[in-house]
């Protein structure tokens, strides 16, 4: 199917047209003059929950008419809304904090749209990442976000070992009842010395940068009351060194089975064996992995 072409800023005169809004995730100060205009001037304020953005909206005396836009009603709220700006509706998206569709629902609808050639347009502002990326003190030229962990193990095991020998730095979120058990997966995954920061709260009031180590950022957050929103900044992997290293890699194979016979996690055998010779765990891994197959 070839996608219609749609104008990125304006929509003709009686046509349907989807704002992206982005509002505040604290400080009320951050929304923006385009944001409000855009909010008064809709037809109607799609809102992730609407009790939520019912309060935040009367505070910058927006009254237009609010429908809800949740993740468990997202295809089906999508074709709703999909018929009113087909109609002509201007509908303004908005999510409970920050950028629509960044870990938030706005995806199927947005495709949507586009597909049927109405036009979508972002209203730019206020998010959690990029001030936990600038803030941190890690690299942030090249860095990639990941946005939640799975809570399914095979899903999230597949991720964080996707995450191992990542160069650039790393952006997750974190709600408060999982932030242990990410910054256990974290350091099991990734290693105790891996730097990480962790930003709670931003914009508002109990705003915090902390900063350390993954093992000292357990020992930390263990004893500490656990409230409010997390972004997780963590420094990439080394590069893997070019040497070949295979003769060293054969001599700890039988090692590594061993340990695995013994009940071991092989990803955990792998990063602990090849921290300590300090190789690349990248190949030492793919070797075990090459020779496994060649055994069976």
């Amino acid at each position: 199917m070839k996608e219609k072409t749609t104008r990125a800023t304006t929509a003709a005169a009686g046509q349907g047209c989807l704002y992206l809004v982005a509002t505040p995730v604290g400080n009320m100060e951050d929304i923006t003059h385009r944001a409000l205009r855009i909010l008064k001037e809709a037809d109607l304020v799609a809102a992730e929950d609407t009790r939520h953005s019912r309060k935040l909206l009367a505070y910058f005396a927006v009254h237009q008419p609010v429908i809800s836009y949740y993740r468990e009603e997202e295809k089906k709220k999508s074709q709703k809304l999909l018929a009113l700006l087909a109609a002509g509706k201007k509908i303004a998206l908005i999510s409970d904090a920050g950028t629509p569709g960044i870990s938030d629902p706005g995806f199927l609808l947005v495709k949507a749209a586009i597909e049927n050639g109405i036009p979508v347009v972002p209203v730019p502002g206020a998010s959690a990442l990029l001030p936990a990326v600038v803030a941190s003190g890690l690299p942030a030229d090249r860095f990639v976000f990941e946005g939640f962990l799975p809570r399914k193990n095979k899903e999230r095991r597949a991720r964080l070992s996707a995450l191992q020998d990542e160069e650039r730095t790393i952006v997750l979120y974190a709600s408060p009842h999982r932030l242990l058990a990410d910054l256990q997966d974290l350091q099991e995954y990734l290693g105790e010395e891996r730097r990480i920061v962790i930003a709670r709260e931003l914009t508002k009031v109990y705003e915090e940068f902390w900063r350390g180590t993954i093992a000292q950022a357990l020992r930390e957050w263990e004893d500490r009351e656990i409230r409010g929103e997390f972004t997780l900044v963590v420094a990439g992997a080394f590069p893997a060194p070019p040497e070949d290293f295979t003769a060293k890699y054969k001599e700890l194979y039988e090692e590594i089975v061993d340990k695995e016979k013994k009940g071991e996690k092989f990803s955990r055998i792998i990063q602990e064996v090849a921290t300590r010779e300090g190789i690349s765990r990248r190949g030492l891994y793919q070797y075990c992995l090459e020779k496994k197959k060649g055994e069976s």
